[in-house]
């Protein structure tokens, strides 16, 4: 199996890189700086480096051609502003979907967050708010392609704790931390988990070892 990651140089994304590249997966990973083509080859992963702020699907698409998958693990990441929320998590994720489906890349996952879905409560930091609002756009609109066989993932909190393999993964969990351990590991097996497509679904920390969980989800 072939996947193109964008945002591979996230910590999710260099995570799942390195579990896709051990079980023998070819992997890919979509990153804005040439400085960071080397943390993706020791995570066993093929830098491309394409500004999806600024490409049109058609290059995005001749990145995707082959690709049996594609996940969309990008962010504006902490410090941005509320404008980069919406051009990256909103409308890159548009992107890089519009291009799956002019590649013919079925498979499409995408990480979104718990909150998503909703408004955000009164009293929510304006920049987190427009982050929830672009997740929830993204979703709106990932949910609606008819050309992709989509899965949408939303982590509660996320850590850096070693992943312990035991998770909660349902379509509402409650609040709760996950690790990006957790969240990598459910991500390859999410690919390979067909009961899941057209599915919205919760992530945090619990008891079912992530195999187990991912199959019985649906």
């Amino acid at each position: 199996m072939r996947t193109v990651i964008a945002g591979g140089h996230g910590q999710i994304a260099l995570r799942l890189e390195r579990l896709l590249a051990a079980r023998g997966d070819s992997v890919a990973g979509i990153i804005r700086k040439p400085e960071q083509s080397d943390a993706l080859r020791a995570a066993g992963a093929e830098p491309i480096v394409c500004d999806l702020e600024a490409a049109s699907p058609d290059e995005v698409a001749a990145h995707l051609a082959g690709a049996d998958a594609a996940v969309f693990a990008a962010g504006a990441g902490p410090g941005s502003g509320a404008a980069r929320k919406d051009t990256v998590d909103r409308a890159a994720a548009a992107l890089f979907a519009d291009a799956a489906e002019r590649a013919g890349v079925r498979r499409f996952l995408i990480v979104s967050s718990y909150g998503a879905g909703a408004e955000p409560p009164p009293g929510t930091d304006p920049v987190f708010a427009a982050y929830l609002r672009a997740k929830t756009a993204a979703d709106v609109d990932i949910s609606s392609r008819a050309g992709l066989d989509w899965t949408i993932l939303r982590p509660g909190t996320l850590t850096d704790d070693a992943g312990t393999g035991l998770i909660h993964l349902a379509t509402w969990t409650g609040r709760g931390t996950v690790t990006r351990d957790d969240v990598a590991a459910v991500l390859a097996a999410l690919l390979d988990a067909p009961n899941t497509v057209g599915s919205t679904l919760e992530l945090i920390g619990g008891t079912v070892p992530v195999d187990k969980a991912v199959r019985t989800v649906a």
